[in-house]
């Protein structure tokens, strides 16, 4: 007979039950708990990775062309060997733009699939669905897009920008160029709302002001009643935090009020590729983005990505994007944790967790954190922070010209490491075992 951990697993608990029907008083864990749990991955299965985003709804938009570029980069890592020689499986699902299907397909993959990590979401308001439950088990989510910070989670793994890599070198761009008075205009929800509480404090240190502030529904697509409070405000631009199919409104809906791009720019953190070819380019073009990546950055690695993809059969697109770029970055960042992990475990595949994927992405032995070289990553190189498990960047922006693509227009010298408390110092640094605070307390699972 084949020995192997889950041949002792199984006799194990045999053994359990056994002594819990002789002594029926004494707690045996179970299968599911510690030392009798199943595996993640069987030696001689495939590494199921679960992939999470929406394929129809107001979200799709951006979020089909995220699930498409995971298959990709799983494509390129099966045909180049896969992962220590063994193949990965994806387990797509549809989360239909919904936030408690996110909840349900998140428990789905968890449980019922035995993914052994979960990729996915665009909105803060997705991922703040599904952390509860990762959390709950334990498990490993890679959320690859910007978000608003204010979060220390020891489940998670981030390969967007945060807002002191974003809207910080964003917004004295726009007061500098086309001066201090702004609009802000964002879809209701958590993103939207803190990270305009940081867009406030940099247009205060760049000497600018806010003369009116909007939240429209997800997916909602009326924006006259705003357009007319902008018209009579006259600000010097627009700061957008408006994501999905209401951001082709919103551009739309510029043009057709009579608004021009030379004078009242929109600067956007989420206006891309997608949503550009979707609007139409006339109603991109003049407008700005702050994002680590865009289609047109010319180096070898983002030349390879941008033809492989686009000629794949997943590429019918007919864009990269950001968001797709930090997708494919955490597709490549968790294959080598997932290496990682196999020699923290001996190369025994059965021993690897989904927590212990994260903990080897930061500090482990002698090696750092998890880093793409410039040879591997499109935006050139990047590294995990080995205390809060964002990602260090170059931020950047780019303005959208007549042909739906972006000459970028600055670029940060160096890396900027990411700080999910920037404008929240009082509450302390979040670090690997949670967020300590000043009086020297640790809190885990900050949310």
């Amino acid at each position: 007979m084949r020995v192997n951990r889950r041949t002792i697993l199984k006799g194990a608990l045999a053994g359990s039950a056994g002594i819990a029907a002789t002594f029926p008083h004494i707690y045996v864990k179970d299968f599911g708990q510690a030392w009798g749990a199943k595996p993640w991955i069987y030696e001689d299965e495939p590494i199921k990775v679960g992939m999470l985003w929406s394929q129809t709804g107001n979200l799709s938009v951006v979020e089909n062309d995220s699930t498409q570029v995971s298959l990709y980069a799983v494509d390129e890592i099966n045909a180049a060997g896969g992962i220590a020689g063994k193949m990965v499986e994806p387990v797509v699902v549809d989360a239909k733009s919904d936030i408690k299907v996110y909840s349900e397909k998140i428990t789905q993959l968890i449980l019922r699939d035995r993914v052994v990590s979960v990729h996915g979401s665009y909105t803060s308001a997705s991922r703040r669905a599904v952390m509860p439950i990762v959390m709950k088990w334990d498990h490993l989510y890679y959320y690859p897009t910007c978000y608003e910070g204010r979060e220390c989670m020891q489940n998670i793994i981030n390969t967007g920008p945060l807002a002191n890599q974003h809207s910080y070198d964003l917004v004295p761009f726009m007061v500098e160029n086309f001066g201090p008075k702004t609009y802000l205009v964002g879809s209701n929800y958590i993103w939207p709302k803190e990270s305009n509480k940081n867009v406030k404090v940099w247009l205060e240190r760049a000497g600018g002001e806010v003369l009116g502030e909007d939240y429209i529904p997800l997916g909602g697509s009326e924006f006259a009643p705003v357009f007319n409070k902008i018209r009579q405000q006259q600000p010097d631009w627009i700061m957008s935090t408006v994501v999905g199919d209401s951001d082709i409104a919103l551009h739309r809906q510029f043009l057709q009020e009579g608004f021009k791009s030379d004078k009242t720019p929109i600067a956007s953190l989420t206006t891309g590729e997608i949503e550009t070819r979707a609007m139409g380019n006339e109603a991109g073009a003049g407008h700005f983005l702050s994002a680590p990546y865009f289609q047109t950055l010319q180096n070898p690695t983002n030349e390879k990505f941008v033809e492989g993809y686009l000629s794949s059969q997943y590429g019918g697109g007919g864009v990269t994007h950001y968001n797709m770029e930090e997708t494919y970055l955490g597709i490549y960042v968790w294959k080598k944790g997932v290496e990682r992990a196999l020699e923290e475990t001996g190369g025994d595949w059965e021993a690897i967790t989904p927590r212990m994927i994260r903990d080897v992405s930061g500090n482990w032995r002698d090696q750092g954190p998890v880093t793409l070289s410039d040879e591997e990553s499109p935006e050139g190189k990047v590294w995990i922070d080995p205390d809060n498990f964002n990602i260090w960047l170059k931020p950047k922006i780019g303005q959208c010209g007549a042909d739906g693509q972006f000459t970028i227009v600055r670029q940060a010298d160096d890396h900027v490491g990411p700080d999910p408390f920037a404008i929240y110092p009082e509450r302390g640094v979040c670090k690997a075992d949670g967020l300590h605070r000043p009086d020297g307390s640790v809190q885990k699972d900050v949310l």
